[in-house]
């Protein structure tokens, strides 16, 4: 068995290696995805995420991956902080000419990355993303793909699969599968949770109304935005689905020193987050299951 498990581990790290130096690879070669197909969505489609400057570095490359997909967004947007965005490098601002769109808004954390863009445009297709990750070039084209195949259902490129206890509270993280291969919720009561880090797409009208309220959603869930943004689709009866397709983690070396899921995990700050949302709106409602969809 030890040995097996060091031929695993050899292999994950070959394989991660591999990974990181064709997503390096890649954006060098920006840009190189010509021509781009059109969405064909009945409402604009825009790619948005935030940073702030620890990942300024490393921010052009993921940026680069985001605007040479297969398949065009009406936008790219990047979202910063009123006071860091002098702060962003040479990199990042000659992207502008290669459409990307840099916005600011006041500082509320990770949720920069929708509530400033669906406080000016809620009638969007938004897919966000994460800052320190490569995104392929056929990542976006999934995406939708799933949404025309599933209207009005929220689509994600990788989640868990939360378990409920018996009085209908999310079990602790540390018993969730990870990276669930199911694409849509169980019939048994476990729970499909989207995961930000492959990207999500939301839909027009995806939300309950309290989806922009700051001082909320800064109170129960500082730092958990994908808590959040599901709990809200979840609070109008909105399903959650993930693409066919896996997705593999490609983050540029040294930028999760500042990662936020480290902290969210060892100081199980996920449990926490999630128990302020039970106290404040009740257990995570529950939303019907398409009839014989169930996987």
């Amino acid at each position: 068995m030890r040995g097996l498990y060091r031929l695993t581990l050899m292999y994950r790290r070959i394989r991660a290696r591999f990974l990181l130096r064709r997503a390096l690879a890649a954006v060098d070669r920006f840009p190189c995805v010509t021509p781009q197909e059109n969405h064909a969505l009945p409402a604009p489609l825009i790619v948005t995420l935030t940073s702030y400057p620890p990942r300024f570095p490393d921010l052009a490359k993921t940026l680069r991956s985001l605007l040479d997909q297969t398949l065009a967004a009406d936008n790219v947007q990047l979202w910063v902080a009123h006071d860091d965005a002098a702060q962003l490098p040479n990199d990042v601002r000659a992207l502008e000419k290669h459409g990307l769109e840099i916005k600011t808004s006041e500082d509320m954390r990770s949720y920069k990355k929708l509530i400033p863009a669906l406080k000016e445009r809620p009638d969007c297709f938004y897919v966000t993303a994460d800052d320190d990750v490569y995104y392929p070039p056929e990542w976006l084209a999934g995406l939708v793909a799933a949404q025309k195949a599933h209207p009005g259902s929220v689509i994600a490129t990788r989640s868990h699969m939360a378990h409920r206890d018996e009085d209908g509270r999310l079990a602790p993280y540390e018993t969730w599968e990870l990276a669930a291969s199911q694409t849509e919720n169980r019939d048994d009561g476990r729970v499909l949770f989207p995961t930000g880090v492959g990207g999500i797409l939301y839909p027009p009208g995806c939300f309950a109304e309290e989806v922009l309220d700051r001082d909320l959603f800064m109170k129960l869930c500082p730092r958990g935005d994908d808590i959040w943004f599901f709990w809200m689709a979840r609070k109008a009866g909105t399903q959650h689905r993930r693409t066919p397709d896996h997705f593999d983690i490609v983050d540029w070396p040294n930028s999760q020193d500042v990662a936020l899921a480290a902290q969210n995990l060892y100081s199980d700050g996920n449990d926490s987050q999630i128990r302020a949302m039970e106290a404040h709106f009740g257990p995570v409602p529950d939303v019907p299951i398409d009839e014989g969809r169930a996987s």
